[in-house]
């Protein structure tokens, strides 16, 4: 897949946007490439009709999937995975929840406010504690929603 990102990512680049995730799996209707795209101000549907059409005559182009698939093109929504440093830094003040692989100082899951991210240790308040996260334990990580 990463001769699929290195194909993506650029087109999306020229648009004023980014690539947030890439997803190719085997559904029940067949194999599906997802592509979550995002922008400053976010994505609207025109937005994903017009990167799908450019997407899909690139790829089909260069012929870099095998398989027969499906191109599916969308927002990440309101609770964007978190998958870059990138991310971590430029969500600080929102709340996210966040999984790791084995437990940080004694628990997996955190739900609090992204301080940031730095030497690569993602830093997460959690009813007022601070905790740093490695960036390599963590599992998942998303926004979370705020009402």
């Amino acid at each position: 897949m990463e001769d699929v990102r290195q194909t993506v990512e650029p087109i999306l680049t020229s648009e004023g946007m980014e690539l947030v995730n890439l997803e190719y799996q085997r559904e029940a209707q067949g194999w599906v490439l997802r592509v979550y795209i995002d922008c400053e101000g976010g994505v609207n549907i025109d937005d994903c009709a017009r990167v799908s059409a450019e997407l899909g005559t690139n790829l089909e182009v260069l012929d870099l999937i095998p398989n027969k698939y499906t191109l599916e093109v969308s927002s990440p929504g309101l609770t964007r995975p978190l998958k870059k440093l990138e991310d971590y830094q430029k969500y600080r003040r929102h709340m996210v929840k966040i999984k790791t692989f084995e437990p940080v100082e004694g628990r997996r899951n955190f739900k609090g406010t992204l301080q940031g991210a730095e030497g690569g240790l993602v830093q997460v308040e959690v009813d007022g504690r601070n905790y740093g996260i490695p960036l390599k334990s963590i599992a998942k990580a998303n926004l979370e929603f705020e009402f």
